[in-house]
């Protein structure tokens, strides 16, 4: 079965190709500038900033499955560069379904929990959302571009916030955290923002798993099986690498406009899937302290970090 990966150098793509390599599936991982460490995979530079260079490489290869995980992911950017981000976030998902549709592939497109207003969580896959940010709103209209054009080969997965090692060192919660703590900041994290973190690693088994499940098409949920805020998540990372809680300050999200719970509801996928979702305390060991926070880590702590496992890169 040949797969191809969207941003393969960044936290879900990269661990979805790692994950298809494992089961022995045919990989082809799309990267922008700096290359993942994927042994196995035939890589491919693609800027997918210009749609024009998409066609070509994708007919070429006529692949079984393609997993698109490329995207602006932070809500941040996609409000600095709204123009970029409609481009990367509506434009290239919708021309991947249109390409995936001609040539009969299977298109698993990720898209967010931040498609809901957190106002009403659990959230099952069939609920209305309500995105109350532009980044939720771009998401929400690439999935209707990808279950319109991409029709019975199409499968959108809303995921929630990631976790575990990026190629990076910069995209996961925990990278954050340390590069924050580095700086001489004390972040503020929210006890009343609600999240279901999910590791990248498991869902990377997860998308491999789909991969071979050609019956499994349209919305499905994925995210860890246990509930927690964000400042619960942060004390439990510094606690995990012998930090202190007293580097971050507890404060409320209730007037930030963010959405307050965007806990999923996993069926029916759990039920489908072999691949069981994970608690966070499961997740923490997928994480290692980031390489550009090495230095500082062990003068902070005097404990000699594990090295960090994966190549610089970066989403898409």
């Amino acid at each position: 079965m040949k797969i191809v990966v969207t941003g393969a150098s960044g936290l879900a793509g990269y661990h979805a190709a790692r994950a298809c390599l494992a089961r022995g599936l045919e990989v082809h991982a799309f990267y922008h500038t700096n290359e993942p460490l994927l042994p196995g995979a035939q890589l491919h530079q693609v800027d997918l900033s210009d749609i024009g260079h998409l066609d070509a490489p994708i007919l070429s290869l006529f692949p079984d499955v393609i997993i698109h995980a490329a995207a602006v992911s932070s809500p941040a950017d996609v409000d600095a560069n709204p123009e970029r981000a409609e481009k990367l976030n509506v434009a290239l998902p919708r021309r991947l379904a249109q390409l995936a549709h001609h040539l009969g592939s299977r298109l698993i497109h990720l898209s967010t929990d931040m498609v809901f207003d957190g106002q009403d969580a659990p959230y099952r896959s069939t609920d209305l959302p309500n995105p109350v940010g532009l980044y939720g709103q771009l998401k929400l209209l690439a999935e209707r571009e990808v279950l319109e054009h991409g029709v019975d080969e199409a499968t959108v997965m809303r995921i929630t916030i990631l976790t575990g090692d990026s190629p990076s060192g910069q995209r996961a919660v925990h990278e954050k955290l340390f590069h924050a703590l580095m700086r001489g900041e004390r972040p503020k994290l929210f006890t009343d923002e609600i999240r279901q973190p999910l590791s990248a690693v498991n869902l990377g088994e997860a998308l491999a798993e789909l991969c071979e499940r050609p019956n499994l098409h349209g919305i499905f949920h994925w995210a860890g099986n246990e509930t927690i805020s964000r400042y619960e998540m942060a004390a439990k990372i510094l606690k995990h690498f012998g930090l202190s809680e007293d580097l971050i300050e507890a404060a409320e999200c209730a007037d930030t406009g963010r959405p307050a719970d965007l806990r999923f509801e996993l069926q029916p996928l759990m039920g489908k899937l072999k691949t069981a979702p994970l608690s966070f305390d499961n997740q923490l060991a997928h994480m290692t302290v980031p390489a550009a926070c090495r230095a500082w880590y062990a003068e902070t702590t005097g404990r000699n970090p594990a090295p960090t496992r994966l190549r610089k890169g970066i989403d898409f």
